[in-house]
């Protein structure tokens, strides 16, 4: 295992395939505000959904190492499909936290009246083996209705958060659960709570809709918390950004999904295995 020295005042690193997990680290920032955040878009690698599993876990592992580089003292996964692809390994290398996502099927049923929740995610997070061992934990016995979303990610990444076509598509998603009796929405990748209000509009005030977003950012509090690794100042935190697409052209998207300015490195290239 490769063990890291972590100290209280060392940043925490965030990375997703792209802006989704943006979504995550303004939880984490809402949650921890004293804290320096390390973010990586891999924008120019999205979406993961698509790719294979060993290619994700080699991306994953590439990515966690350059933020490990930046002197991260926790990882933080902002993204579904990478979870299932790589959580385990990445934690039986590295010596520091690893905080990962899971859709929120658990809350989810705790919040439907009629017994019927459905789940938007991509193909990939849908056939993993921690989304069936997460059905298994929780929702033998009840009716969840899953929902591949193709298309979605490609357009959250074009900043097409509210046009005809982004709608439409929308619909297609989640009318058919809906019709299916589904009044609890799960959101089970952190490209999508960028769409939530059209996906609220589409679905009426009746629909409850849930994300993972708070929960990893107080299991985050909670793990630093237990390792004494809290940052100890008073001082607001600060957000780094890197990308793996054009930083000029990435930064519009990053500053109007963070709501502040930013300024976006290059990601560095990885070797042959993660491409």
């Amino acid at each position: 295992m490769q063990t890291i020295p972590a100290s209280c005042e060392r940043p925490i690193g965030v990375f997703d395939s792209g802006v989704g997990g943006l979504s995550v680290l303004a939880e984490i920032r809402r949650a921890l505000p004293c804290e320096d955040l390390l973010y990586v878009a891999d924008s120019g690698f999205a979406p993961y959904g698509d790719k294979p599993a060993a290619i994700i876990e080699a991306r994953t592992h590439a990515i966690a190492d350059f933020l490990i580089a930046r002197r991260a003292k926790a990882i933080v996964i902002a993204c579904n499909t990478a979870t299932g692809a790589a959580a385990r390994a990445l934690r039986a290398r590295i010596d520091l936290p690893v905080i990962a996502m899971e859709p929120a099927i658990k809350p989810a049923l705790a919040l439907t009246r009629t017994g019927v929740v459905g789940v938007l995610a991509t193909s990939q997070t849908l056939a993993s083996h921690n989304f069936v061992e997460l059905m298994g934990r929780f929702a033998a016995g009840a009716n969840v209705l899953v929902q591949p979303c193709p298309g979605l990610v490609e357009l959250v990444e074009a900043g097409r958060l509210d046009d005809e076509a982004t709608r439409a598509r929308v619909a297609d998603y989640v009318v058919p659960l809906l019709e299916r009796g589904a009044d609890t929405l799960v959101l089970g990748c952190t490209h999508y709570p960028h769409l939530r209000p059209l996906i609220a509009d589409i679905a009426g005030p009746d629909i409850a809709i849930t994300d993972s977003g708070a929960a990893v950012a107080r299991q985050v509090h909670r793990r630093l918390a237990e390792l004494g690794l809290l940052a100890s100042r008073r001082g607001g935190g600060t957000a780094r950004f890197w990308t793996s697409a054009e930083p000029a052209a990435a930064a519009g998207l990053i500053a109007r999904l963070w709501a502040h300015g930013v300024t976006v490195s290059q990601l560095p290239s990885f070797p042959a295995a993660a491409r």
